[in-house]
């Protein structure tokens, strides 16, 4: 099977951004990758209760070529929590979901999609059965923002799942040199079996304006406590302050912490509260912004972080997870979490000098383009099929010495 991919050629000439050259290590791989032989169908293992790895398999879903079969398989993760009937539901919804996957026929690969704690205890099931029981290429693509201390010194219980599934995995993805050290320093994979593979979005879906006048702050994500709702509000309110009606805000998104936010948008008129928005609506507030914030306490490589890239934003976020390997002085600025003065001032510093912030939008338009589109992605996740199919990777170069 020979079908090729390739870049559709987004370069945009008038966005003002010097020349850059990509990073190989978060650099998507070439933009042509053929169809590997014997991969006609796929099957993407993932939860489907909204989020980035939602987001992120139906993505993949749609984009990888016509000539792969890809279907969708859901773990089931529920979207509310609480109390021991909510438990029992969970409980009888995942063990359906996986009696739904016995009783499927087996693909030429499975993709399992993860994150951490009862993510990927729930993961462990559908790489275990898929590489024992099917025998199929497995590859498992580890996400999730805390993903990190999950493996930094679990139990031995956990450690010890954690070695079986990943010794099962036929190859292993992770978002950045990052989390691919993560996992190599935790000793449960060797560097080499390590793909990385960064999210991506598709920067032809954005059209960024670039010269907001008033300068817009932007913020569209859960409005829950690990995205850092409670020092946006404060910092916001700092920032007003000294702005003297010079700057508007934009804020989306809906959770446990919405009332912070309608009442700072209640109290200030140049605070815009939207709740919760469409794709569409979201990508014409990242186009209208000028900076786009995220004071997370946790993240991979945050999707949410690359479409505002995409609609031409500068980013002012923390300097956790994937974050720093993304943004850096070109291209925004980063600060502590839970540090609303250092959030306040950084954002502060980039809408008082809107050409700047333009600056730094256009960079991160283009970085976009280069490296973390989707036919990039779709490009390196075929060599990853590629490889479990010709070898099927079996815990390939594994050292006899690492502690399995």
């Amino acid at each position: 099977m020979t079908a090729r991919i390739r870049s559709n050629g987004d370069q945009p000439a008038d966005d003002g951004a010097a020349d850059e050259t990509p990073e190989p290590d978060t650099l998507a791989a070439s933009s042509t990758a053929t169809i590997p032989e014997g991969v006609s169908e796929v099957l993407l293992v993932g939860t489907f209760a909204g989020g980035g790895v939602h987001r992120y398999v139906e993505r993949q879903r749609e984009e990888l070529p016509d000539g792969v079969d890809t279907e969708t398989h859901d773990m089931y993760s529920p979207r509310d929590r609480g109390g021991p009937i909510w438990l029992l539901r969970v409980a009888l919804r995942t063990a359906f979901a996986a009696v739904a996957f016995v009783r499927r026929s087996p693909p030429d690969l499975v993709h399992v999609h993860t994150s951490h704690h009862f993510s990927f205890y729930r993961a462990a099931f559908y790489v275990l059965f898929a590489q024992y029981i099917w025998d199929r290429p497995t590859v498992l693509h580890v996400h999730g923002s805390s993903f990190d201390t999950f493996v930094e010194d679990p139990p031995a219980l956990v450690r010890a799942l954690q070695r079986v599934v990943f010794d099962a995995s036929d190859a292993v993805v992770v978002l950045s040199p990052y989390w691919r050290d993560v996992v190599v320093d935790a000793g449960l994979v060797p560097e080499s079996a390590v793909s990385v593979v960064p999210n991506a979005v598709e920067p032809e879906y954005y059209d960024p304006e670039y010269d907001a006048d008033p300068p817009r702050i932007v913020f569209v994500s859960n409005l829950i406590e690990r995205k850092g709702v409670a020092e946006l509000v404060e910092a916001l309110a700092s920032v007003l302050d000294r702005a003297d009606g010079t700057v508007a805000v934009d804020i989306a998104g809906d959770g446990p912490l919405r009332d912070r936010v309608e009442a700072l948008a209640d109290a200030r008129e140049s605070v815009t509260y939207h709740g919760y928005v469409s794709e569409e609506r979201k990508r014409d507030l990242l186009n209208r912004g000028t900076v786009y914030t995220l004071p997370t306490y946790a993240e991979g490589l945050p999707i949410a972080v690359l479409e505002a890239m995409a609609g031409g934003n500068a980013v002012v976020s923390t300097d956790v997870g994937s974050i720093p390997e993304v943004i850096d002085d070109d291209r925004g600025r980063l600060v502590t979490p839970g540090d609303a003065d250092a959030l306040a001032d950084a954002l502060t510093a980039l809408v008082s000098d809107p050409d700047r912030a333009a600056s730094m939008g256009q960079r991160n338009r283009r970085a976009v383009v280069e490296r973390y589109s989707w036919d990039g992605a779709v490009a390196s996740i075929l060599d990853v099929y590629d490889g479990c199919v010709s070898e099927r990777c079996r815990r390939r170069e594994r050292a006899p010495d690492s502690g399995r």
